[in-house]
């Protein structure tokens, strides 16, 4: 069933945002979209650090409730549309899965790579809460191989999530250059959604630098 209110996407281009707006068009959604410029500072403004006081994007507003953090607004859009099947429902066997995935994101891929592109020295693997980095690569890519998508022959948000994650790991190589992986991001990014949004995106992006100009 169709959301009775629209959902407001707070957004800018060339940001982890962009995974969020791929969402949206495999969802086949609109939105109200609140477009930021990351390099004119709108992210630190008062009125946005309102909205997200971590100055951060993607955030959704929606019936008032605020939702930030990618993999919490990627579930609560996937959920929201359950008619899309993007989600697996509460009683499917998925449902677990899905949910790890979607976790582990910001638990352990996130801080992971973080720490690898600083160059940062991690805690000690009893005391580091996402482990190790090779740790965390192996257990993604264990995960891929019985493929084509992470839970198997089931496309879902998670898919979004991670086509986009791992596009960017490798693209600034802090994610190993494994068949895996490239051929996973191949598959998710060859979707014509996934492409549209990329353009989209682009575009957005080019309008911006006209204005800065």
């Amino acid at each position: 069933m169709t959301p009775l209110f629209p959902v407001t996407f707070f957004h800018a281009p060339h940001s982890r945002s962009g995974i969020t707006r791929a969402l949206f068009e495999e969802l086949g959604v609109g939105c109200d979209m609140v477009t930021l410029n990351l390099k004119a500072g709108e992210q630190r403004s008062a009125e946005y650090l309102a909205i997200n006081p971590m100055g951060k994007v993607p955030a959704i507003r929606h019936e008032g409730v605020l939702i930030t953090e990618q993999p919490a607004i990627l579930m609560y859009l996937a959920d929201l549309y359950p008619e899309k099947g993007l989600a697996p429902a509460i009683d499917d066997p998925l449902r677990g899965a899905y949910l790890r995935w979607m976790v582990f994101y910001g638990s352990c891929f996130e801080p992971a790579i973080s720490d690898r592109s600083q160059q940062h020295e991690p805690l000690p693997q009893i005391a580091c809460a996402y482990g190790d980095y090779a740790s965390v690569m192996r257990v993604i890519a264990a995960q891929l191989a019985a493929g084509p998508w992470l839970l198997g022959e089931r496309f879902t948000a998670a898919d979004v999530l991670w086509g986009g994650a791992l596009n960017y790991g490798l693209m600034t190589e802090l994610v190993p250059d494994w068949p895996v992986f490239r051929e996973y991001v191949e598959r998710v990014q060859s979707r014509p959604t996934i492409r549209r949004a990329f353009e989209q995106d682009e575009e957005l992006a080019r309008e911006q630098e006209v204005v800065a100009a």
